[in-house]
């Protein structure tokens, strides 16, 4: 087992290799944050996107313990992959995810109260998010250490880009407001409610998913087709 924990650093280590592992961490990140974006693309997750994205506020706070969550379960399971028996991976996958959202959480309701209610049980939802799972089991499992906490960073910073620019026009066109600043000036502008109703998530998810496809272009895979 330590024979294979030292083969993997020495493959990030490797001097014929530029950047960091070798070159795999830009090309990972790079992945999660736009080639396999977790919402705009796999479309997981979507329950907070549609639930905390009213506001700016609670949206980047969604997106922060979602990164939280994502880096710390991404580098405990990658350190004890080689010791966790396969057959009860998944529970120690949930138990170690579970660790990290309790940590946020109580971090949350200890310094930033008016949030915590704000968000209710959303951020205890984490848990069962299936990005979480899912990077744990198809990359941290299989990756060393500090290329999982790239990939858990990735898929994390591109959530929360998302949630940010859902919140930021939800609020805006729902309130006329941005961080509580009024930037739609009610003289001129009436705020469109349907934006702050579960309603407008869904166009706002919609259309953020549709942009976000419309830059990226045809993939090769879908031209095969």
């Amino acid at each position: 087992m330590a024979d294979k924990n030292a083969a993997s650093c020495a493959t990030c280590a490797s001097p014929k290799k530029k950047g960091p592992c070798g070159g795999k961490g830009m090309l990972t990140l790079k992945d999660g944050v736009w080639g396999i974006n977790p919402l705009a693309i796999q479309v997981l997750g979507i329950c907070s996107a549609l639930a905390v994205t009213n506001r700016v506020e609670t949206s980047l706070v969604m997106g922060a313990a979602l990164i939280f969550v994502t880096v710390g379960s991404n580098l405990l399971v990658s350190l004890l992959r080689n010791y966790t028996p396969h057959r009860i991976r998944m529970i120690a996958e949930v138990a170690i995810i579970a660790t990290f959202v309790i940590l946020f959480d109580q971090f949350l309701k200890a310094f930033y109260w008016d949030l915590s209610k704000q968000l209710g049980p959303y951020v205890g939802l984490i848990i069962t998010n299936c990005i979480v799972m899912g990077r744990a089991e198809a990359f941290a499992l299989q990756n060393p250490p500090i290329l999982s906490m790239v990939d858990g960073l990735a898929n994390g910073l591109g959530y929360a880009a998302i949630l940010a620019i859902i919140g930021f026009w939800r609020e805006l066109l729902g309130t006329g407001k941005v961080f509580g600043l009024t930037v739609l000036s009610d003289h001129w502008y009436a705020p469109n409610q349907l934006m702050v109703l579960a309603p407008g998530a869904f166009f706002m998810l919609g259309a953020v998913i549709a942009l976000f496809n419309a830059i990226r272009g045809p993939q090769e895979e879908e031209d095969k087709k």
